[in-house]
């Protein structure tokens, strides 16, 4: 099981991740949303902000109020953002929970 730091660690590298993506797909699919990520095994949430289509002060909080939502594993967190676990098959197979509106879901699909 993956520490509270190492999933810290890798919301951190999720938002390098999206900080990386080409400009012109950022414009297409650009969102500004607050997302929560619960992280099961551990019971801890973490927030953060979408700005620009990068994620933005990563820290521990509640989900109260965020307009996505993760549910996820420590493990899966990390394995997701070390390119070990895809995101669609994570979610396909109930791995990788969200919370979104249908328009937030396929704008995601397309920067991930």
């Amino acid at each position: 099981m993956a520490t509270v730091e190492d999933c810290e660690a890798a919301l951190i590298r999720l938002g390098a991740l999206l900080g990386s993506v080409d400009a012109d797909s950022k414009r297409k699919h650009i969102l500004d949303r607050s997302v929560a990520c619960k992280v099961r095994d551990l019971g801890t949430t973490f927030r953060g902000e979408l700005r620009g289509g990068e994620l933005h002060d990563v820290r521990t909080g509640d989900a109260d109020g965020a307009q996505i939502r993760l549910q996820v594993s420590s493990d899966d967190l990390v394995a997701l953002t070390e390119g070990r676990l895809s995101f669609p098959v994570a979610w396909a197979t109930g791995r990788l929970r969200i919370d979104a509106s249908i328009s937030d879901m396929l704008k995601l699909r397309s920067l991930i």
